[in-house]
């Protein structure tokens, strides 16, 4: 028990990186808002802006691996939600061609 309260043996573990907390979710939203709704890609880059800023604060406790994760999440949300907005123009433009050539009587 006297070995963990060490002060020489805490500071060997202190160097070990970790993974961010939400890399892995945010990167399985960023694919799922691609594939099935938009709102996964909100979601994912409101929680991906947390540990954004936990790793450029401390980048040294933080693997680059799962910051990479991180990365490709906020990626693949923000392409969803820009193909959402390109949906939603060409829907408006859908709608106001289809509401031009209509026949009035």
């Amino acid at each position: 028990m006297e070995e963990y309260q060490n002060p020489q043996n805490r500071n060997l573990f202190s160097n070990v990186q970790r993974p961010l907390p939400n890399a892995t979710t945010v990167l399985v939203l960023g694919i799922l808002s691609i594939v099935v709704c938009f709102v996964c890609g909100i979601v994912a880059l409101i929680m991906s802006s947390g540990d954004k800023r936990l790793y450029e604060q401390n980048p040294e406790l933080y693997t680059t691996s799962s910051y990479d994760l991180l990365r490709a999440g906020r990626i693949c949300s923000i392409i969803s939600l820009c193909l959402l907005g390109i949906g939603i123009i060409i829907w408006v433009f859908v709608m106001v061609f289809v509401v031009s050539t209509a026949v009035w009587r």
